[in-house]
């Protein structure tokens, strides 16, 4: 019905030439913007309503248990809140202060930027429900794994003992009504909409000037010169950019239709989320450099390992 839609508005109301590149452009701009953007209304008010539910100071007891248990939960609690690296940061100090283990705390900060409610939804309108699973389960063991490691590295050493009496308190429990769950649902989706609406125009912008102009051996070309380095590239070019996965998905998806191996595309997208420069400026306030490089270092080749990973399944098929 969508489709159909657009094809009025392209073809006929505005009259353009369906075999010209620049109506290929604006129909494939014009559909997936709307489709984005109904999916992000939608979706997000109703896991808006679901998160009502989660017993956040619940999760913060489990988490302090430590060991691979409180890695799981924390990454679980990671995937369930919508920040981005930065933002994260001081949920992550807030669950330092409350005694929560080092490396749980890092298996929130992986995660939480990797997997989040618009990425997801943008994911599955996009790439479908079985790629956007396989994601979610690679950033959840990507945040569980590589948390357990630093855990167990014992570097409660390299924190900055100032920072922590400066962290947030935790969350106050409200008691919830259908009322103001569905009220919180709604608030959610506005201010998400509101906070990503830009990122969506210009990564939808990019996707389809890619798709109609760069031709696909162009693509296989690039991908033919990196060859098995394809994955570490599109990694380390991902980890010293800041932008909003509402921008890059619509561009890593054209970029796998035109030939880039799907987890190529993925680790770009993980690297691009979980791993910032302001992000490491933020962390320099809370812990040395020496353990913002591990942390740096171990989440980006568990990136990197993923990718490959995702790349081997996708040759077997």
């Amino acid at each position: 019905m969508l489709l159909n839609l657009i094809d009025l508005v392209v073809y006929q109301w505005a009259g353009l030439d369906p075999e010209s590149r620049l109506t290929g452009a604006v129909h494939f701009f014009l559909y997936d913007t709307v489709k984005i953007f109904l999916l992000l209304s939608v979706m997000i008010f109703v896991i808006g309503v679901i998160r009502t539910w989660l017993p956040e100071h619940k999760l913060k007891q489990w988490m302090s248990r430590g060991g691979l248990w409180g890695n799981g939960v924390a990454a679980l609690f990671g995937a369930v809140t919508p920040f981005c690296s930065c933002s994260s940061i001081p949920i992550f100090i807030s669950l330092l202060k409350a005694g929560v283990p080092l490396g749980v705390t890092f298996s929130f900060l992986i995660t939480s930027p990797i997997i989040n409610e618009y990425l997801v939804i943008l994911m599955m309108g996009e790439f479908g429900l079985p790629i956007t699973v396989a994601y979610v389960a690679s950033g959840l063991v990507i945040g569980t794994v590589a948390g357990a490691i630093l855990g167990r590295m014992k570097l409660e050493g390299h924190l900055e003992k100032d920072i922590l009496a400066s962290a947030h308190r935790g969350a106050t429990l409200i008691e919830h009504t259908w009322k103001t769950r569905l009220g919180y649902g709604f608030d959610e989706s506005v201010r998400v909409v509101r906070q990503v609406w830009v990122w969506v125009l210009v990564g939808v912008g990019i996707g389809s000037f890619i798709h109609n102009y760069i031709p696909q051996e162009t693509i296989h070309n690039l991908m033919g010169i990196t060859g098995i380095f394809s994955v570490p590239l599109a990694t380390l070019i991902g980890v010293p950019m800041y932008g909003s996965c509402a921008a890059i998905v619509p561009v890593a998806v054209v970029l796998f239709e035109k030939g880039i191996p799907l987890g190529t595309a993925l680790a770009f997208m993980m690297a691009m989320a979980a791993l910032s420069l302001p992000e490491a400026i933020m962390l320099r306030r809370t812990m040395k450099l020496p353990l913002i490089a591990l942390f740096f270092g171990i989440t980006t080749v568990a990136i990197m390992a993923t990718g490959y990973l995702i790349n081997s399944l996708n040759w077997l098929q």
